[in-house]
């Protein structure tokens, strides 16, 4: 049977919640989707509509509501007639659930994207919305969706209705994110990396949450124990412009071995480049795409241990607490030593990491976690 699902999202720009969001409509060929965006169409936008995806622009501004926005929103709904609305992120979650079951929509799920919501670190805002969010909880979504277990704890900590939770994680495009030995020469070339460099690099924009000053002052300790590397950054304001960055790499030494590469679109070719990728974050992160993606391409990870990373990797990679540059220079140098010394079990580490996101996070198998939370009281 044929359902029509309706997704409801606060916007369409570059982001987690996009992105999954692009990806399952766009591989879910069983059943109809259509997308509104409180907002406007982002990046995502022309994608989905490239893939046949029916979408819907509200243009509300950013941290405002328009009665205009509502109005449209509620009349979609009335005629769309779907059997299932998805909300992503916050506000949607919010208003659109509200408007939804105003419209008559009995089964409405939420999407939680987020792990922490700390005060100072987190928008005020966002904060403010996501305690109205938990008080309406019991009320709203038949389901919540949570991108990752650390995610439902600190939710329903929160006052997020509890027995309400539905944890999928994130899937991939294993045809996109996938070994490729070609890309991974071309990167190389590009950046002036030989084969027998140790290549060590990060994907992820510049933000606090991201702690590129952890990464730095442990690639600091490691360049003083006496290893070689070269670093590449990748992601928004990790450029040249980044006077507070380059000062850091600077400070630890780190000038003629970081390479700043700032936003690309080539991420499957970054990651087969890679020897290993190293995600330094300290809060915020729920389910961290960068490891999946660079694990698919089977690229080994040493990660912080924020949100879901650690189930992520398994016993693939290394996992060390966030903010403590002196363990995550230990697992990099662990690492680097594997690879130097042990070719063949990089090799099967290496295989191992392809194995565990084949198994565990494919589209296919978000795809049938999403069918089953939604349309599992429909039949």
């Amino acid at each position: 049977m044929t359902y029509k699902v309706s997704h409801i999202i606060t916007g369409l720009n570059n982001g987690g919640a996009e992105g999954v969001l692009y990806r399952l409509c766009k591989y879910d060929s069983n059943h109809k989707h259509v997308v509104i965006s409180m907002m406007g169409e982002g990046k995502y936008g022309p994608l989905l509509k490239e893939a046949g995806i029916e979408i819907h622009c509200l243009n509300m501004k950013p941290g405002r509501v328009s009665l205009s926005g509502l109005s449209r929103l509620f009349r979609l709904l009335k005629q769309n007639k779907p059997d299932v609305v998805q909300t992503w992120m916050y506000h949607a979650d919010l208003i659109g659930g509200v408007v939804a079951r105003l419209a008559g929509v009995k089964h409405v799920f939420w999407n939680v994207r987020h792990s922490t919501l700390e005060p100072g670190k987190s928008k005020r805002s966002t904060i403010w919305v996501a305690k109205a969010c938990a008080f309406v909880s019991g009320l709203i979504p038949k389901k919540i969706v949570y991108c990752a277990h650390e995610a439902k704890v600190v939710h329903e900590t929160l006052g997020y209705k509890k027995g309400k939770a539905e944890i999928i994680g994130n899937g991939y495009d294993l045809t996109q994110f996938s070994i490729d030995s070609g890309a991974s020469i071309a990167f190389r070339t590009e950046i002036g990396s030989s084969v027998d460099e140790n290549l060590i690099g990060m994907v992820g924009r510049y933000d606090p949450q991201k702690d590129h000053a952890n990464l730095i002052d442990a690639l600091g300790l490691v360049r003083n124990a006496g290893y070689n590397f070269k670093l590449v950054l990748i992601g928004r304001d990790l450029d040249a412009n980044n006077q507070t960055l380059l000062n850091h790499i600077h400070d630890n030494q780190l000038t003629e071995t970081v390479v700043l590469l700032g936003q690309r679109t080539d991420i499957p070719a970054v990651m087969n480049g890679l020897d290993l990728h190293v995600l330094s974050s300290s809060f915020g992160e729920a389910f961290p795409n960068v490891l999946a993606e660079a694990m698919a391409c089977g690229t080994p990870c040493v990660t912080t241990d924020v949100g879901d990373a650690a189930l992520i990797v398994g016993e693939t990679g290394w996992v060390v607490p966030p903010k403590e540059p002196e363990a995550l220079a230990y697992a990099i140098m662990q690492a680097i030593e594997e690879k130097q010394t042990n070719h063949q079990v990089w090799l099967d580490r290496k295989l191992a990491c392809r194995n565990r996101i084949v198994e565990n996070f494919s589209i296919e198998k978000m795809i049938a976690n999403y069918h089953q939370a939604w349309f599992g009281g429909l039949k």
